[in-house]
């Protein structure tokens, strides 16, 4: 899908890889909805991209979601992608892990953006196009020590995706997924922390080290870029990450 006037809606838009997402959809002439919880992050961002919408919107809770979804297509008149970003990180070992806090990240990793898939598919199958991507990780298709809440989280998000890209095929809507690698972004820092170690991600790369540089946002908003215009069903950060390569 080509993305000029497109109008996409990216959640997660304030920081990170949504930000740098933002921005990109928007220099190659994509109209940009911009969706996360800080106010003023989201109103700065807007004066900066032309034809851009701020909603701030807190994705755990179904109610936002909803007007978010609602206050987008009254403004625009449609909406042709969504970019399912918001999310948050949690570690910890099995044993130990909060149900609380593995609720909490459940509603904004999985909850959150299988409703705001719920509320654009109606509109999407009446305009008899659309597209949305969501924004899985790397850390969904390893089994990684004291990373298995956020692990398995990303997982299902992945496995939604693909489910739906065959349920809403003949639609003509195109539903994507996409692994990035570790990012530089404030992501590790908001991530909960429940391990006295750090988590063992394996392997090693080509100096030896046990981690492959880490990507910039930039990079990752590319992919999601390159991916939205190829339409495949996975995006991955690197080839190398790709099962069986």
């Amino acid at each position: 899908m080509q993305i000029k006037d497109k109008v996409i809606i990216v959640t997660g838009a304030s920081s990170g890889i949504g930000l740098a997402a933002a921005r990109l959809l928007s220099e190659n002439g994509a109209k940009v909805a911009l969706a996360a919880r800080s106010k003023s992050k989201l109103r700065a961002l807007s004066k900066e991209l032309p034809d851009s919408l701020s909603v701030p919107t807190d994705m755990t809770k179904s109610s936002e979601i909803r007007r978010m979804i609602g206050k987008v297509k009254e403004h625009f008149g449609r909406i042709d992608i969504l970019i399912n970003n918001a999310g948050q990180g949690y570690d910890a070992p099995v044993e130990k892990i909060r149900l609380k806090t593995f609720r909490h990240i459940f509603s904004l990793d999985v909850v959150g953006p299988l409703i705001a898939m719920q509320k654009v598919i109606p509109i999407m199958r009446k305009q008899k196009a659309g597209m949305i991507v969501n924004v899985s990780s790397g850390t969904a298709l390893m089994y990684l020590t004291n990373m298995g809440p956020y692990s398995s989280l990303k997982r299902a998000l992945g496995t939604i995706s693909l489910t739906a890209r065959g349920e809403l095929k003949e639609d003509g809507i195109v539903v994507s997924v996409i692994y990035p690698y570790i990012t530089s972004t404030e992501f590790e820092a908001n991530t909960i922390n429940d391990v006295e170690e750090e988590a063992d991600w394996g392997g090693d790369d080509d100096d030896g080290g046990p981690f492959h540089p880490p990507d910039s946002a930039e990079y990752i908003a590319q992919k999601i870029l390159d991916g939205i215009q190829s339409e495949d069903a996975e995006i991955f950060a690197h080839d190398w990450m790709k099962p069986n390569h």
